[in-house]
């Protein structure tokens, strides 16, 4: 199987978690950003991550491809449960987490922006949607000052699996946005917070960002 991502994209690290926690091989290839054609040739969008599949054939839609490979590994399921206080806690830093994320996506070294079009292809793209990267780069302490108080919340809520095959839903979807928050320097992660991106982080093959924090 191939495996075409980019290394900044949540929903890609969403699906990339499931190879790991499954134990699952995949040659992953990472896109560089602004290739439109290659997605659109697959799946007939341009959107990542796009599994191809051994027979051939694409998949598209980080959660579809987390439940295929979920159900075909043979090795337990997902726990589909997830809470809705963590949902809503999703919900609340996503209005904000990208103005953190997004500006330090491209000076980060990630594979997908080896090249001045891409770079400029995601930039143009994303400031569209939450403003001049400059400034909200400018705005970090700002924005930093609320994730404090909002991880403060989330800390109580903290429940790191046991292990690879006791993880679930949940872990699907929290863990990617703390994992490229950790692109953020300066960011301070409460203890259990820190010990459940690291847990889970080792857990599904998926590294942190601390080295390339910006």
């Amino acid at each position: 199987m191939k495996f075409y991502i980019y290394d900044h994209c949540p929903f890609c690290v969403r699906a990339r978690m499931i190879f790991g926690l499954r134990g699952v091989a995949v040659q992953q290839i990472f896109l560089q950003n602004d290739d439109e054609a290659t997605p659109i040739r697959m799946i007939g969008a341009k959107q990542l991550p796009i599994l191809e599949k051994d027979d051939g054939t694409f998949m598209g839609e980080s959660l579809d491809i987390v439940r295929h490979i979920d159900e075909t590994a043979g090795k337990g399921r997902l726990k589909e449960a997830v809470r809705p206080e963590i949902q809503a806690w999703l919900d609340k830093v996503g209005q904000y987490a990208n103005k953190l994320i997004q500006p330090r996506d491209v000076l980060a070294g990630f594979p997908e922006f080896a090249t001045p079009s891409a770079v400029a292809y995601f930039t143009e793209r994303k400031q569209k949607l939450i403003g001049d990267f400059a400034e909200n780069l400018e705005a970090t302490g700002r924005y930093l000052a609320q994730l404090d108080a909002d991880l403060a919340e989330l800390e109580p809520l903290i429940a790191t699996p046991a292990s690879a095959e006791a993880a679930g839903m949940e872990d699907i979807l929290l863990f990617p946005l703390l994992r490229n928050l950790t692109i953020v320097r300066g960011l301070v992660l409460p203890p259990k917070t820190a010990a459940y991106v690291a847990a889970v982080s080792a857990m599904s093959g998926v590294p942190l960002l601390t080295d390339k924090a910006v």
